[in-house]
């Protein structure tokens, strides 16, 4: 339905699985820790496995039908260490799209082998700057992370390409959920928790969800996954821009406000077929949802799903957020539920032998 009165009521989803989803360190690379909390919810009510990549897959109906695939990617942006210098300062290198600004003066989680260490970011104090220097933004090779070890110490316990990530956990704040890694561990929890509501359902499909694995450094776990599955359809679960912040363009990414419920993906990569086929199902079960335009790629895991194999029909679901790739992401749960709902919905009504043509 149209979004011009976003919802307001609160919404119940399950927190205690979705904090606990956030609180786990998965950089690009290193998505052990989320994908093991992710696999033991699955475990309580799907058949599950992994692959030899990162991906985790949990899946409901006849192990021989045709494959749904449901994908949000569990991994999150994060750091890796390049080299250590002197006094034991780390140099580290960005694992995905970082703005160095968000780094400055926050805490960092180094995954070394030993076990985890904690750090600070460090950077040049003001006051020994000079007046030009201050007007000039942060790089990442200026920043450094300082562990208070020795360089031998350091060299020791934290060899080069050792994972880091911000430390800095879930919370609520007011009726937002805020945390770093919401893009996209809530993504994750949202193609399972879709999952879970089919549960007492009678498939006609074989429906898959999968917490992918990379697609921050370039939609890598869903080629893997979707080459493996080689499914009839898919949709990928990520986020979008909150449009009620200062400075982002409804112009460029429509109206999406907190609360308008889920964000639908409308251009050349995503499919006509299932595009229509959600928007009946949000009408019919009253259920929030907005729609955007893409004018090429999508900027999800949809761009890799969508060319495997012969090709695979594809939408993208998004969640509003806002302060993207911070620390503090923000996401209201009002728009998880409806994601969650929305799929849910739109797999039931699916028939065997369902149409996908453009």
């Amino acid at each position: 339905m149209s979004q011009d009165n976003p919802t307001s009521a609160p919404a119940t989803i399950n927190e205690d699985f979705l904090f606990a989803l956030l609180r786990e360190a998965a950089p690009s690379g290193c998505e052990r820790r989320a994908a093991d909390v992710w696999k033991r919810e699955a475990e309580t009510f799907a058949r599950v496995w992994e692959d030899h990549y990162g991906n985790v897959y949990a899946e409901l109906g006849p192990e021989d039908g045709p494959a749904i695939a449901l994908m949000g990617h569990l991994d999150e942006i994060g750091l890796i260490v390049s080299h250590v210098g002197d006094g034991g300062l780390i140099s580290v290198l960005g694992v995905g799209g970082w703005d160095p600004q968000v780094l400055v003066g926050q805490r960092i989680r180094l995954l070394a082998p030993g076990g985890d260490i904690l750090g600070v970011v460090g950077k040049k104090a003001i006051h020994v700057m000079e007046p030009e220097e201050r007007k000039n933004a942060s790089k990442l090779e200026d920043l450094w992370i300082d562990v208070g070890l020795s360089k031998e110490e350091v060299q020791q316990r934290v060899p080069v390409g050792t994972y880091g990530v911000i430390e800095q956990g879930p919370l609520r704040v007011g009726d937002k959920i805020v945390s770093r890694a919401l893009d996209n561990r809530v993504g994750g929890f949202i193609v399972l928790e879709a999952l879970r509501a089919l549960r007492d359902t009678e498939l006609k499909h074989r429906v898959v969800a999968v917490g992918t694995s990379q697609e921050e450094i370039g939609v890598f776990g869903a080629q893997v996954s979707g080459h493996r599955l080689n499914p009839v359809a898919g949709v990928a679960v990520d986020v979008t821009h909150e449009t009620g912040q200062p400075g982002v363009s409804e112009k460029k990414y429509g109206t999406v406000p907190f609360g308008s419920g889920a964000n639908l993906s409308v251009g050349p990569m995503t499919s006509p077929a299932i595009l229509r086929q959600m928007q009946d199902a949000a009408r019919e079960e009253g259920i929030p949802y907005t729609l955007s335009a893409s004018g090429r790629y999508t900027g999800t895991d949809a761009d890799a799903l969508t060319l495997v194999r012969g090709g695979v029909p594809t939408a993208v679901v998004s969640i509003p957020n806002r302060y993207m790739h911070s620390p503090s992401e923000m996401v209201d749960a009002r728009d998880v539920k409806a994601c969650t709902d929305l799929i849910a919905a739109w797999i039931r009504r699916l028939e065997e032998g369902e149409d996908f043509l453009r």
